[in-house]
């Protein structure tokens, strides 16, 4: 039986069915407490027979009022990017470790501001990843950033020393090959925005020829 705020989506994830039922079912999750403040789950988007998966963080606040991943500024870029590393978008799936936005108010009735998910709250979200890995079987995963890195392998990740380059692990069961990198809202935080943005355009060319 599904336990409310229990950290772990174990219950909530469908043992059957495509990326469709998982879809329909992550909306009810309530496997941690992010769920209370979001306005909604934002599941993964994409094709089920895509090539690349791509691994962010969570959900900032314009995916979370409109319930797709990656529809604001820093999923902008990430689509300028990809398309410069000559990787096409739309023959991407695309997701986040967690799926409900966490966030802070400096003030009541104030915007919105991103706050980093915990180690238990990545871990309570990871059997949907794990569930979206076994639909879409990529040949390989590209890692946004430091919290993804976390959630695919393990706590001692640390994206500065593995961007850039193609890793094989063995992901929730299955052998995964992965290239990290970093999430596009640093690229947008960056004092050197034009520098950190050619250097995602270098990692993404590095998934791109692993691809092949």
């Amino acid at each position: 039986m599904a336990t409310e705020d229990d950290y772990t989506a174990q219950p909530f994830v469908p043992t059957r069915g495509g990326l469709p039922a998982l879809r329909k079912a992550a909306a009810d999750c309530r496997g941690c407490p992010l769920h209370r403040d979001a306005t909604q789950t934002v599941f993964g988007a994409g094709r089920a027979t895509a090539r690349l998966m791509l691994v962010g963080e969570q959900p900032g606040d314009q995916e979370d009022r409109q319930g797709k991943p990656f529809v604001g500024p820093a999923g902008h870029l990430l689509d300028r990017a990809l398309a410069e590393a000559g990787l096409d978008p739309a023959d991407a799936y695309v997701t986040n470790a967690v799926k409900h936005f966490k966030f802070t108010r400096a003030e009541p009735r104030k915007r919105r501001i991103h706050k980093a998910p915990t180690l238990r709250e990545m871990t309570a979200c990871g059997p949907w990843l794990a569930a979206e890995l076994d639909r879409v079987e990529p040949e390989l995963i590209v890692v946004l950033g430091a919290t993804a890195g976390k959630a695919l392998l393990g706590s001692s990740f640390r994206v500065t020393q593995v961007r850039g380059t193609v890793l094989e692990e063995e992901i929730h069961g299955r052998p995964e090959r992965l290239v990290p990198t970093v999430h596009p809202s640093a690229v947008l935080r960056s004092d050197d925005r034009e520098g950190a943005y050619r250097g995602l355009v270098s990692d993404l060319k590095t998934a791109a020829r692993a691809l092949g």
